[in-house]
């Protein structure tokens, strides 16, 4: 049986036996968003991330229910893509779900897929964020990435996940 040894606002800390991990305390999970445009550019985010103490590449993602209301994982993938890249999708389609780091916390992530993405005219980036939206060409995705190692950036494994998971989906 799981004993709490902290609580934050948005985490606490359990133990279980030899096992300690976080939860959230308020989110019910969390969305990936994988989106190419109609040229079959890629949309990724650059934010610096305290817990690595680096800016990371990754693809669009955030908390659902994290602010308190009740919302479908779908309707936060949307919300997510348009607050984070300034894009918006005509759909959302769930590619699959799962754990985050299963060693380390409980948190499900459901992965979508975006389809019809478009620019919205006018979009602003929430500046507190403090996030940079990237939009490259998926014929040149490898070497950009490769080039933001080299800059000294993280990249997000979930990138290279959900582009199998497209891929394998496309291969069906």
């Amino acid at each position: 049986m799981a004993r709490e040894l902290c609580t934050g606002t948005h985490l606490k800390l359990l133990t279980d036996g030899h096992w300690e991990y976080a939860e959230r305390t308020r989110a019910t999970g969390g969305v990936v968003i994988l989106a190419f445009t109609e040229q079959d550019e890629l949309l990724l985010v650059e934010q610096f991330r305290p817990p690595v103490g680096k800016r990371v590449i990754s693809l669009p993602a955030g908390l659902t229910g994290d602010d308190g209301a009740v919302e479908a994982a779908a309707a936060s993938a949307a919300r997510e893509l348009e607050e984070e890249t300034g894009y918006r999708a005509a759909r959302v389609r769930e590619l699959t779900v799962g754990p985050s780091s299963p060693g380390l916390t409980s948190e499900i992530m459901t992965f979508f897929a975006a389809e019809g993405v478009e620019k919205i005219e006018g979009a602003v980036i929430d500046p507190e964020e403090e996030i940079t939206p990237h939009v490259v060409p998926r014929a040149h995705l490898q070497a950009w990435l490769h080039a933001r190692e080299r800059e000294g950036m993280l990249i997000d494994y979930k990138i290279f996940a959900a582009l199998y998971l497209a891929e394998r989906e496309s291969a069906t």
